[in-house]
């Protein structure tokens, strides 16, 4: 039995050894993402992989560090979790990255995660707000900013008590991401003393909402916390406006928190609310520096960035300071150690700030309320410390 016992372990240590460095050589660094470039979050995806990949050239322009430049290497899961775990498998095991960047959705990272880990990659600022991300704690996971479980608590404290609310609802994507909305709510109202009305549930992939909307409007909600991205976002929104169902707010996360969202033709949007982490620079009230940000994007990508590219951005940013802190001895545990000496790090656009240390890995946990008025998210509160 020692003796089964021991080879087995032997055998755990030397697969741990051979991917310990994988995707780092003197010459370079091969970072992956798998993201939504093709499918109902693209215009999420799409952006995350141009910010990222303006902010990697800026450094292999600039001569890398310590003799090494990034290769940055995408897949398409199209928000899907078996092309997600296909496209995660392709990264780890053939391209073999040494890192994980900015990789979209709840379900896609939760579906991958224990594998990935495993196999001794980092995974750095996915693109999503999920608890999971970050806890339970473990030394290779990094993430950004607020949860979607503290922005819908927020959201519904604040609009219970501001605007009088009382029958509160829940639509939600019936996935991970749409269960922690679900959590928030039912754990927010529990700490008020009050109960969820109804709720509703939707596939990621949905574009008629008809019957969730009538579902709740029928069950007399007044407050629907939204569990819900972007197009599933906008849609039941929509169809609420369509039957003159007006005696509602509507709140909903940082999944929703893209231009595109609030630019809806003829202010269909206005009045929705949402949280997130940074506060996005329109281009008609950016400072200098925001707008030189802008103006390359532009130039490089022949369109708008929207919340997404600076996402990808802000990430890659971080990675790069890491990677420099590092120094020559490039290692997946000398990266993490850099991470950890992130005290109140900035941006270079300085949206946002990260502190890390050995026993931390949410890099910051504040909120902006925002209100869609006049196409536009604006702040009414915070930021929010939690």
């Amino acid at each position: 039995m020692k003796l089964i016992a021991c080879s087995v372990l032997l055998i755990f240590t030397l697969s741990l050894y051979l991917y310990a460095d994988q995707g780092i050589s003197d010459e370079e660094i091969l970072i992956g993402m798998h993201t939504d470039i093709s499918g109902p979050a693209s215009m999420i995806g799409k952006q995350s992989v141009d910010g990222a990949n303006m902010r990697f050239q800026e450094f292999n322009n600039s001569g890398g560090a310590h003799g090494r430049t990034i290769k940055f290497i995408v897949e398409d899961h199209q928000y899907t979790v078996p092309r997600a775990v296909q496209a995660a498998n392709k990264l780890l095991r053939k391209d073999k990255v040494a890192f994980m960047l900015g990789s979209l959705g709840t379900p896609m990272n939760n579906a991958v995660l224990t594998d990935q880990l495993n196999l001794n990659v980092p995974n750095l600022f996915p693109l999503t707000a999920a608890r999971s991300m970050f806890d339970p704690f473990h030394r290779l996971k990094f993430t950004s900013g607020s949860t979607y479980y503290d922005q819908i608590r927020t959201g519904i404290k604040y609009l219970v008590e501001t605007n009088n609310r009382n029958a509160v609802c829940v639509l939600y994507e019936d996935t991970d991401f749409g269960q922690e909305i679900v959590d928030a709510a039912n754990d927010q109202l529990a700490a008020m003393n009050m109960k969820l009305v109804e709720s509703a549930s939707a596939k990621p992939t949905d574009t008629d909402f008809t019957a969730q909307i009538k579902k709740l409007y029928n069950a007399g909600c007044d407050l629907v916390a939204m569990g819900t991205i972007v197009r599933t976002t906008i849609l039941p929104f929509m169809k609420a406006k369509e039957i003159n169902w007006t005696d509602v707010d509507f709140v909903t996360t940082s999944a929703s928190y893209y231009t595109v969202v609030a630019e809806q033709p003829n202010g269909v949007m206005n009045g929705l609310y949402c949280l997130n982490s940074l506060v996005f620079p329109y281009y008609d009230t950016a400072n200098a520096k925001e707008k030189i940000w802008w103006d390359q994007f532009r130039s490089d990508y022949d369109y708008d960035p929207n919340t997404g590219a600076i996402y990808g951005y802000i990430f890659a940013d971080i990675v790069v300071e890491a990677i420099k802190r590092a120094g020559k001895d490039l290692t997946v545990n000398n990266l993490v150690k850099a991470m950890e000496t992130l005290k109140d790090y900035e941006d270079p656009l300085k949206l946002s700030s990260v502190t890390f240390d050995p026993g931390k890995r949410q890099g910051s946990n504040i909120s902006y309320f925002f209100q869609v008025q006049n196409e536009r998210f604006e702040v009414i509160s915070g930021p929010i410390n939690y």
